[in-house]
């Protein structure tokens, strides 16, 4: 075998081999005053999930926005990064404008909706231009705020996600999902043994949540009811 097929082989091992997930967690962002950035974030309603001090230098507070995945880490003596430097840090809402008018109620100085004209910038003013995406797509309608320090956050609006970037599982998105589903468990139906058609479905499920294809999901599902039927 030629290097050439050596290496086509390799590529296909590759593409077909199980990758290991690594999950971003937590991001890090500097502040100034702890208690100050707490009382901001816990305001705006973002989840306090932990607050632990060693002595008068060190000190992490966790806190985790509505629905993320992600927390936030900031405190005293974890990072040697400038307070304020930490920016295009992005929230992902499915309305902008409602996203908006409830950060600025709980106490946050929200811009007026925007989107980019010429290329997206995460910092400064440039390129934005007044108003939601005219055309009304997904990624491209946003409003932006800053924490007490200067840390530059982004709303940005998706309604419908581009093919493998996951869900946001509002009613709709579940809806179609679980249609997707039906149709790919019926095609695994038809020849699988018996077998509760649950156990598939979330399988199936979590694959696409986490960015895999429809094609994929379905070979997940599959895997998933082998290994139940090893085990019983």
């Amino acid at each position: 075998m030629g290097n050439t097929q050596v290496g086509n082989a390799r590529a296909t091992e590759d593409a077909n081999a199980e990758k290991l997930e690594t999950k971003l967690e937590v991001i890090v962002i500097p502040v100034a005053d702890v208690d100050r950035a707490k009382s901001f974030y816990e305001k705006l309603g973002w989840r306090i999930d932990a607050d632990f001090a060693n002595g008068a230098d060190w000190r992490v507070v966790q806190v985790t926005p509505p629905g993320s995945p992600c927390s936030v880490l900031f405190g005293k003596g974890i990072t040697t990064a400038t307070p304020g430097t930490v920016q295009g840090l992005f929230l992902i809402v499915s309305d902008v404008e409602a996203a908006r008018t409830e950060l600025a109620a709980r106490g946050a100085d929200v811009t007026e909706v925007f989107h980019f004209d010429g290329g997206l910038h995460v910092v400064g003013a440039q390129g934005r231009a007044p108003g939601r995406d005219p055309e009304g797509g997904s990624y491209r309608s946003f409003a932006s705020f800053q924490d007490p320090d200067g840390n530059g956050w982004l709303l940005q609006e998706i309604k419908t996600r581009l093919p493998g970037r996951g869900f946001s599982l509002d009613v709709a998105t579940l809806t179609e999902l679980l249609r997707e589903a039906e149709q790919h468990h019926g095609e695994y139906e038809a020849t699988a043994p018996k077998h509760h058609w649950s156990g598939w479905y979330a399988a199936y499920m979590v694959a696409r949540q986490r960015g895999k294809t429809p094609e994929e999901a379905a070979k997940e599902g599959t895997r998933h009811m082998e290994s139940v039927r090893r085990e019983s």
